[in-house]
């Protein structure tokens, strides 16, 4: 049996969802076996870390978990019987004839089908004698959670991705057009075997950093780098974006730090639409010394001094 959830997380009962994602996410990371080859320990650990996190990391599990419904494996647990020696009508039970006699004695039969048929599962009537049974009720495999790392431009454009668990088997995944940061998605079926059918997998999605672009929710945002000519006269630049790069018209006299919209070319929003990419000029020098720019710029400050303003 598994141990306390929050205890194998390291949190709190009282932890907030984002405090228990925090903690799962910092083991997950330390004790993944790819980062951990050969470590049955890590790989051990790795394994209860996300078991713990399939039930307290799902609102619905973790509210039947405190109330003692489920437990730390996830499967419904049997209030115990009052009465004596815990049985509720102080009786026998006869499981040949489907029902349950008080003391021993000829009397009312109680159908123990019907007391526990919803609880358990069971079809009424099933069975000759319709006798209760502990293996009616046949539990649902555990949901397994894994974390899957994208591109920015499989986020906006989709693709295919394969995730590895950490019981070896792996399965790719259909990343679809426009995924979110913290996107979860269910794979039926394919999470923890049990009697009463396999579980599911849920992979969270996690957008990589980009070397290019900045994100801010469906917003990006870049440098881009033009030469000082360009941003005294004006002038046409090439400027990348996550669909191809595109042309952009610089405007005459232009600054470090002005932004430029290209709209519709960032991430999508929960609705599928997608928002802007802003490209933030940057007049850059030339690498190489010039001595023409050298001349011309003491020249232009001897005869035009000024002073930047700040912004």
């Amino acid at each position: 049996m598994a141990r306390d959830p929050y205890l194998e997380l390291g949190v709190s009962r009282t932890a907030t969802a984002a405090e228990i994602r925090k903690a799962f996410h910092k083991l997950a990371k330390q004790h993944h076996p790819d980062a951990n080859k050969g470590d049955k320990k890590a790989e051990e650990r790795f394994k209860q870390a996300s078991a713990a996190f399939d039930i307290i990391g799902d609102p619905e599990k973790r509210k039947k978990f405190d109330a003692g419904e489920i437990d730390a494996d996830g499967r419904e647990t049997m209030r115990g019987f009052g009465g004596a020696g815990g049985n509720p009508f102080g009786g026998g039970f006869n499981r040949a004839g489907g029902g349950f006699s008080r003391g021993g004695a000829e009397g009312p039969e109680i159908d123990l089908n019907d007391l526990f048929g919803d609880i358990l599962g069971r079809n009424r009537g099933a069975g000759a004698g319709g006798g209760f049974s502990g293996g009616g009720f046949s539990p649902r495999g555990v949901d397994v959670r894994a974390r899957l790392d994208i591109d920015l431009e499989e986020a906006i454009k989709g693709g295919k991705k394969r995730v590895a668990f950490s019981d070896g088997r792996t399965i790719d995944v259909t990343i679809p057009i426009g995924a979110q940061e913290g996107q979860t998605l269910r794979l039926k079926g394919q999470g923890g075997p049990g009697r009463g059918g396999a579980g599911d997998a849920l992979i969270e999605l996690a957008i990589k950093p980009h070397r290019i672009y900045q994100r801010d929710n469906d917003t990006l945002i870049m440098d881009l780098p033009i030469s000082v000519p360009d941003a005294v006269l004006g002038g046409k630049v090439e400027a990348p974006t996550p669909d191809g790069p595109v042309t952009l018209s610089i405007p005459k006299g232009s600054n470090t730090g002005a932004k430029l919209r290209l709209k519709g070319r960032g991430l999508a929003d929960a609705k599928g639409k997608r928002g802007d990419l802003f490209a933030r000029l940057v007049v850059t020098l030339p690498e190489a010394p010039d001595a023409e720019l050298e001349k011309f710029a003491e020249q232009w400050r001897e005869k035009r001094p000024y002073t930047p303003k700040r912004r």
